[in-house]
């Protein structure tokens, strides 16, 4: 199927082209780089600290405004 083109092919094979793709793409969207990784205690500390510090009204930086200081493009985290 790799030569073929779309027009050529049944619905079945149609279908069956669309659902591979929309696998593939649900699979690389969903995939964590750092499964199965452990947080180091250091990591886990800071962390806590990091958590703590906002609970006690520490400043919160938008990743926008942090990525616009730097020059950087936002990556959409927020």
């Amino acid at each position: 199927m790799l030569d073929a083109r779309v027009a050529d092919l049944t619905i079945v094979e149609f279908k069956a082209l669309v659902r591979e793709v929309v696998e593939e793409t649900l699979a690389d969207l969903l995939f964590d780089p750092d499964e199965g990784l452990e947080l180091t205690s250091e990591i886990q500390d800071a962390l806590r600290r990091s958590l703590k510090a906002v609970k006690e009204g520490g400043v919160v930086y938008d990743a926008s405004d942090v990525a616009s200081r730097l020059g950087l493009e936002d990556s959409g985290a927020s």
